[in-house]
């Protein structure tokens, strides 16, 4: 049997007695395979990467160094999270790198979503060398794949993997989730003691909000994203909605309209609200909102974020639209 297929005697984690057994017999494969040599890994503060941190830590302990690449790109309080839970909770050895001027600099100007996500990926690749160099003793790589990135693509995750690592930093991989599908990884995430925030975080792309500041990014229009979505997600948990809508979030596209503002007339941007609910992803219907909720919403974003005066919803389903509008 291939080392890329999931064994057909393993069954599926849907319990906590379960996931503790999982816990278990991996703290016993990563310790047997990592001996007393030290492990290196991108968290990313996503559910898979953290899963994979936490039973790293509770396996070796401070023989695993994790880095944390603040890009820019991530969801308000993200970073500050993933520091709190991993460094300060759970005693991580973490590298916090504040890389946020390297990424904005170099998307300056840069409107395509392909070079978007190019540039992206190859600076964390070298923001994520520069601090493995300075590293001894580091012979393991630590990855979050999952069963369904090897289904579709072979054993690459592409927002955690480092493949483009230079040769002499090409480590042995260690993938203690590769055989899980991300229902599972949760209840494991669960039983590991990560935080709810952690455990159902929605599906993030790898380029995180720059695909969500559509065009080319600038710090403001960035800010906007990032403010609005914060917003709109503490309006979905005051309404009940986590974990009922599958995925919501707002973008700003590179345009402005006219408007009004505490009675002047204003010329700024629009924030879309994009709210879908889906199985596969293959296919996504629009979640239906109460429309009081959806004026809540515009009249704090409206009120609060900077540089918008309107609100717009995307009610398209997918087909014809994409759940990302880049």
């Amino acid at each position: 049997m291939s080392d890329n297929v999931r064994p057909e005697s393993m069954a599926r984690i849907t319990t906590p007695e379960l996931a503790e057994a999982f816990i278990n017999e991996q703290i016993a494969a990563l310790r047997a395979q990592i001996g007393g040599k030290r492990v290196l890994l991108a968290l990313s503060g996503g559910v898979d990467s953290s899963v994979v941190a936490a039973l790293l830590i509770r396996a070796v302990g401070k023989q695993l160094v994790c880095v944390h690449v603040n890009h820019g790109l991530l969801r308000k309080g993200e970073p500050e999270q993933v520091v709190r839970v991993f460094r300060d909770e759970l005693g991580a050895e973490l590298i916090y790198v504040d890389a946020v001027d390297r990424f904005l600099d170099a998307l300056a100007g840069v409107d395509d979503p392909e070079r978007k996500r190019k540039i992206i990926g190859k600076i964390f690749i070298d923001v994520f060398a520069e601090e493995a160099k300075k590293l001894d003793g580091v012979e393991f790589l630590g990855q979050g794949t999952i069963y369904p990135d090897i289904l579709e693509s072979g054993p690459v995750k592409s927002h955690h993997n480092v493949g483009g690592l230079p040769e002499e930093l090409r480590f042995e991989l260690v993938e203690p989730i590769k055989f899980l599908y991300k229902d599972e990884v949760r209840v494991v995430g669960k039983a590991l003691g990560l935080p709810d925030g952690m455990v159902y975080r929605q599906p993030f792309p790898g380029p995180g909000l720059g695909v969500r500041c559509v065009g080319a990014i600038t710090r403001d229009r960035l800010e906007a994203v990032r403010e609005s979505d914060a917003i709109l997600r503490e309006e979905f948990a005051n309404a009940g909605l986590e974990g009922k809508v599958w995925q919501y979030f707002t973008i700003v596209p590179d345009f402005k309209s006219t408007g009004i503002t505490d009675g002047r007339r204003t010329y700024d941007w629009p924030v879309v609200i994009r709210a879908v609910n889906t199985v596969d992803a293959v296919t996504a219907e629009v979640a239906e909102l109460d429309f009081k909720l959806v004026q809540k919403i515009v009249a704090r974003i409206t009120s609060e974020v900077k540089g918008v005066n309107r609100v717009l919803w995307d009610v398209t389903p997918k087909p014809s639209g994409t759940i990302e509008w880049e």
